[in-house]
């Protein structure tokens, strides 16, 4: 993978995961509408997709040694936000 790639794909994963962490904040707001989850819908679909394929590009293309370690930390990242999201998802507006 070329260097600037590859960094573009860090960067990426650094920020969708600090976005996607720091996102349950605005879940927990009392005045939810329809037009509003759609938007965060959205954004989380967005966010969620990148992340999974830059992470994806990673992975594939890291030494064998640090593959196990990725991986671990990708699977980890999706499991935690998995189950905040379905917590707060218990909590209709």
């Amino acid at each position: 993978m070329e260097k600037t790639e590859y960094k573009g794909s860090v960067f990426r994963i650094r920020k969708c995961a600090f976005d996607l962490l720091s996102l349950e904040e605005d879940l927990v707001d009392d005045d939810c509408n329809d037009e509003w989850w759609e938007l965060i819908e959205r954004d989380l679909r967005l966010k969620s997709t990148f992340l999974y394929c830059d992470l994806n590009k990673v992975i594939s293309n890291t030494h064998d040694e640090h593959k196990e370690a990725f991986t671990s930390l990708a699977n980890k990242l999706f499991y935690y936000g998995r189950g905040k999201l379905t917590h707060l998802h218990a909590f209709p507006c």
